[in-house]
């Protein structure tokens, strides 16, 4: 997701509290906590796949386990599936839901590669590079753009 988007959701607005927790302040356990509690409060994998998704993506990166981590992406892969731009746009998020999956890949491919499943890595990387025309021109875009590179390099030396 983009740094500091307008949320007109509030659901949003309290993971992105969350994202602020662990990405500004370092304050991973707080925010694991809060996704925890955001997470029961959604309904969890019933809930609505915009939340799903966002949140899953953002608790992933707080795990202290890379099969966590994993298990949490793949959610948010799952709930991507069930999303809409219109509900997206509803929301306030100024992506679509085509340049959600880039993201969303990249982060798999990097836990399969922490795994040692080079192979699942590499399939990943590629679904991110074939959908990378749908980021934006922005700090998000090159954001995902930088981690792909590394990840290119990464696997191509692994």
């Amino acid at each position: 997701m983009p740094e500091q988007p307008t949320i007109d959701d509030a659901t949003l607005a309290r993971i992105n509290e969350g994202v602020q927790l662990h990405h500004q302040r370092g304050e991973r356990e707080a925010a694991r906590d809060l996704f925890t509690r955001v997470w029961g409060e959604i309904g969890g994998e019933r809930g609505d796949p915009l939340h799903v998704c966002v949140l899953a993506h953002a608790m992933a990166d707080v795990q202290d386990d890379v099969r966590e981590e994993l298990r949490w992406d793949e959610r948010a892969l799952v709930a991507a599936g069930r999303l809409t731009d219109a509900r997206v746009a509803e929301s306030g998020v100024p992506l679509s839901v085509a340049a959600l999956y880039p993201s969303l890949h990249l982060n798999l491919a990097e836990c399969h590669r922490k795994l040692g499943d080079l192979d699942r890595a590499r399939e990943h990387l590629r679904h991110a590079e074939a959908r990378i025309g749908a980021l934006g021109d922005d700090g998000y875009g090159t954001l995902i753009r930088r981690g792909l590179d590394r990840r290119r390099e990464q696997l191509a030396s692994g």
